[in-house]
């Protein structure tokens, strides 16, 4: 293509993603770093991506063990391997044709997962019944999820679809409704309660939306993404009885169901509820759930393979989601062997059932415990708060940005918090995500918070303690402000504000700065950092280009195995 005005118009509009250019930077330091060039860092540090393997989390063997099988059949021959590994792997290859994984399937999956995975959701929902008919299998549950906005998109010169989405939402859903040309409709998720779906915010976005679009869908993660909230029964209810009031299709995105950890919480499918509901609500109210191989304590994001199930969905609609389905031929074969393991895994008296539940309850157990430790912390930064994740790999704080990030961000053209991340990267080597990739950037700018996306799934031998020369009461009054200011005036003034690494500290001695008693300590990186005078003034220089962007310390060391960084953000100094 010679010219930019021949790419399709819709290519064209959709939305790019900050945290592109953010793994594209981070690629290049990278490079750089292995060339030989002199950073603060010697390595680039991802807290964001999601990728449990990338993460270092080890695999499930029972998982790889029979998929090893099923590459190489000569290893059903291996008595090295468990009894139920080989004939796992065995009874999976005679559901491939030739005995191999080299050959097609049909395009909506493998009959034998489809028929496990039905079985695996009437098990989950109390015997609410599923049909393998009723399965498709997709690479990953992204994919499964374009082939339904796609269908829902209005004909030319017709009043455009539109799709409740909430505010924040998984990163690729708004690119993923621009591709399908539909038009996403945001509504609030309500932070202080715990990122609840609220009824009448639901009601509210639905009436703006009319007159410039037509609301045929609303989508929900549960547990949410980024935000790991949870809803109850009675939250699912209220969603279901709106959805068949307004004639809205519900999409149910799940690909966290087995990633519950909140106190109280457990998770509850639509489906499930939905089916417990009226007979007039369950069979009428068209529901399609999500769930992915890629999510959750799998992890499994490289085999790429997730499914759908379409309920109360017309015969003749489905008609065209298999031929839309078509186009893709079939998810990678290895990636369906690997959902029929997730879905069916070993039970009790098999040989490799007890590793199995020692190796889930391990990635289980670190998640929670990765998550409750880095919300404890994130809580304790000045300016910064945290809700509790429920389910999910990530955390969701928001913080509120001194003025001189939002002003250069303004000049630039950019979204503080994307600036925000960036900076971070080029000065410290971490990789954040943004807030405002998750559809949350007008909302959070009135509010004057943003967000930033974190991510808890990671080696428990990845958490080391930090290096520190401080001693433990002054480390505390500094995680606790005491150390910011002293005058209740500016106590109040600095309520809800990042601390400033430089603080002001005038003569008249109205304002106390910083008092660190340690004269030197190491930032585990290798640098020193001494307190010196500056211009009548108490300083903490850390040898950085300002500002030093984020505040990570033990909390969540977890996220850097090698090196943990503390430092406090730049205001308006």
């Amino acid at each position: 293509m010679s010219s930019l005005q021949r790419v399709n118009p819709r290519v064209r509009g959709m939305r790019g993603s900050p945290q592109a250019a953010l793994q594209s930077l981070a690629a290049r330091i990278t490079q750089e770093i292995s060339q030989g060039a002199q950073k603060s860092f010697t390595e680039v540090i991802d807290v964001e991506s999601g990728d449990p393997h990338g993460a270092g989390m080890k695999s499930i063997s029972f998982v790889r063990q029979v998929l090893a099988v099923c590459l190489c059949p000569q290893l059903l021959k291996d008595k090295s391997l468990p009894l139920d590994v080989r004939l796992r792997a065995q009874s999976l290859l005679e559901s491939c044709d030739g005995g191999s994984v080299g050959a097609y399937t049909p395009s909506s999956g493998l009959h034998r997962v489809r028929q496990s995975i039905a079985e695996f959701i009437t098990r989950r929902d109390a015997g609410a019944p599923s049909y393998a008919k009723d399965i498709y299998i997709s690479a990953g549950s992204q994919m499964a999820m374009m082939v339904l906005v796609k269908m829902m998109a209005s004909g030319q010169g017709e009043t455009p679809a539109g799709v409740l989405t909430p505010a924040p939402c998984p990163p690729k859903l708004p690119m993923l409704l621009d591709d399908a040309g539909l038009t996403l409709v945001p509504y609030r998720l309500t932070e202080e309660r715990g990122w609840a779906v609220e009824l009448d915010e639901l009601h509210r976005a639905l009436e703006a939306a009319r007159g410039r679009c037509e609301p045929r869908a609303i989508y929900l993660s549960n547990p949410g993404i980024p935000t790991g909230h949870m809803q109850d029964r009675k939250s699912i209810e209220e969603v279901i009885r709106f959805a068949a009031a307004e004639k809205l299709v519900l999409l149910a995105d799940e690909v966290y169901q087995d990633s519950v950890y909140g106190a109280g919480s457990e998770f509850v499918s639509y489906k499930r509820v939905l089916f417990e509901m009226d007979k007039h609500l369950s069979d009428t109210v068209e529901l399609v759930s999500f769930h992915s191989l890629s999510s959750g304590c799998m992890g499994e994001c490289g085999l790429r393979a997730g499914f759908m199930e379409a309920v109360n969905m017309d015969a003749g609609v489905m008609h065209y989601v298999d031929t839309l389905m078509c186009f893709d031929i079939s998810a990678p074969v290895t990636g369906q062997l690997a959902l029929d393991l997730m879905v069916n895994p070993p039970k009790p008296g098999d040989a490799s059932y007890d590793t199995y539940t020692q190796e889930i309850l391990l990635t289980r157990a670190t998640l929670s415990q990765n998550a409750q430790r880095a919300w404890h912390f994130l809580n304790a930064l000045p300016g910064m708060s945290c809700q509790p994740a429920m389910g999910g790999i990530f955390l969701y704080p928001s913080l509120r940005l001194p003025a001189a990030i939002t002003e250069q961000a303004e000049a630039l053209g950019v979204e503080p918090d994307a600036l925000y991340c960036q900076r971070l990267l080029q000065e410290e080597g971490v990789i954040v995500g943004a807030g405002c990739q998750h559809g949350d950037a007008a909302a959070a700018a009135a509010a004057d918070r943003r967000h930033l996306r974190l991510c808890v799934l990671v080696p428990p031998d990845a958490c080391s303690p930090p290096n520190r020369k401080w001693d433990a009461q002054t480390r505390a009054q500094i995680l606790n402000g005491d150390k910011v200011c002293t005058t209740a005036r500016n106590q109040d003034q600095n309520r809800g504000r990042v601390a400033p690494l430089f603080p002001r500290r005038p003569s008249d001695g109205g304002t106390a700065g910083v008092s660190v008693k340690t004269p030197t300590w190491s930032t585990g990186s290798g640098r020193r950092c001494q307190r010196r005078q500056r211009s009548g003034r108490q300083s903490v220089n850390l040898h950085l280009p300002r500002p030093s962007l984020l505040l990570l310390g033990p909390g969540l060391s977890c996220w850097g195995p090698r090196r943990s960084i503390e430092y406090c953000m730049t205001a308006d100094d």
